[in-house]
């Protein structure tokens, strides 16, 4: 009995797995059918890069000591001579010695030649010495005077920071080379300022930069660079400002390359001629889409509707109830549409197949 009915269940079993195997396997498979259809196309380079100011200038000091007064706010626009820092003397001991022992030495060199010349000046009255003679001692004192005048100028400025000569006002303050919008600020009240030498690159007080004259600078990948040239029209969408499209020119495209992982990409620069009513801020993110190619009224269909077989391109069309290939040329893709030459007609149908289901 037991045997029977482990044969009875066997059967069920059997019978179960080939209906669901000839259900499967006669399933219809759905196909959709896409006409070919007139449109414009472009074709277009990507770029990924940032906005950046077209010039930034680092302001440093010629002069070292201590930030004793910041005279701006990050954000500030400022004209070019404005008071930015304060900058007060702080001086080594060895400096502070060293100034005020040469205007001491000079002072006494001064008073020597003065006088000397006093005395020849009255020998020179009294014809018992030439004009010549004279005219050298005076000249000696003269550059002792300035000499003096030097050192005491310079002790000066370093006691107090400011002198004035020449009816001028030599002082400490760092000045605005150009009239722009302060980016960044390095240093605050309290911080120690080496001076910028032949020597040295001194220390960054703050960045300043025209925003009026703004660029692009991304990466362009090496598939696209030999398509583009200098002053192709460009559209730079900012990341943080989704709704706003800039126009821009290509301005620069480097002859050469760099590394950044697996790919290599050359720099590129794009011209910013109009913000378009926003606003700006450098250091945003950004893609610039470069339009290498356009066609108008031309016949299209979706590229991914295209086979790759030996070569050559084809795509499926309807054939009563079976399906054939029929050999395509093609032109301009977008990366969603593709140009027909040659092959279909405008309003002729293409065979999409399904998508394969993963397993």
């Amino acid at each position: 009995m037991k045997k029977w009915i482990f044969r009875g269940i066997s059967l069920v079993l059997l019978l179960t797995f080939f209906y669901f195997l000839f259900a499967c396997g006669t399933k219809k498979v759905e196909t959709k059918l896409v006409a070919a259809a007139r449109g414009d196309i472009q074709e277009k380079a990507l770029a990924v890069g940032t906005i950046e100011p077209e010039k930034e200038i680092k302001v440093k000091s010629t002069i070292p000591g201590i930030v004793a007064e910041v005279l701006f706010k990050v954000g500030d626009a400022v004209k070019a001579g404005a008071p930015l820092f304060k900058i007060s003397p702080n001086p080594t001991p060895l400096e502070y010695v060293e100034a005020r022992r040469s205007m001491e030495l000079a002072e006494v060199t001064m008073q020597k030649l003065k006088s000397d010349w006093t005395r020849q000046l009255e020998l020179y009255k009294a014809n018992l010495v030439s004009r010549s003679e004279m005219e050298t001692t005076e000249g000696l004192y003269k550059e002792a005077e300035l000499r003096h005048r030097t050192s005491s100028e310079r002790l000066e400025l370093l006691e107090k920071g400011r002198i004035r000569m020449s009816n001028r006002d030599i002082d400490s303050l760092i000045k605005s080379p150009i009239s722009g919008i302060v980016l960044s600020q390095s240093v605050f009240q309290g911080d120690p300022v080496v001076p910028l030498t032949n020597f040295q690159p001194g220390t960054e007080l703050c960045s300043l930069a025209d925003m009026a004259s703004l660029l692009f600078k991304g990466t362009v990948d090496e598939i696209d660079v030999g398509k583009l040239v200098e002053g192709m029209e460009a559209e730079i969408q900012i990341g943080a400002l989704p709704e706003a499209k800039i126009p821009g020119r290509v301005d620069r495209i480097f002859p050469k390359a760099k590394k950044e992982g697996n790919a290599t990409l050359f720099d590129i620069w794009i011209l910013i001629s109009d913000a378009a009513g926003a606003t700006l801020r450098a250091g945003f993110s950004a893609t610039a889409s470069i339009q290498i190619r356009s066609r108008t009224q031309v016949v299209l269909i979706p590229e991914r509707l295209v086979l790759f077989e030996g070569g050559k391109k084809f795509v499926e069309v309807p054939e009563g109830e079976a399906v054939r290939k029929v050999e395509i040329r093609t032109g301009l893709s977008d990366g969603l549409n593709i140009e027909i030459l040659d092959g279909l007609k405008e309003g002729d149908k293409v065979v999409e197949r399904p998508p394969r289901e993963i397993k």
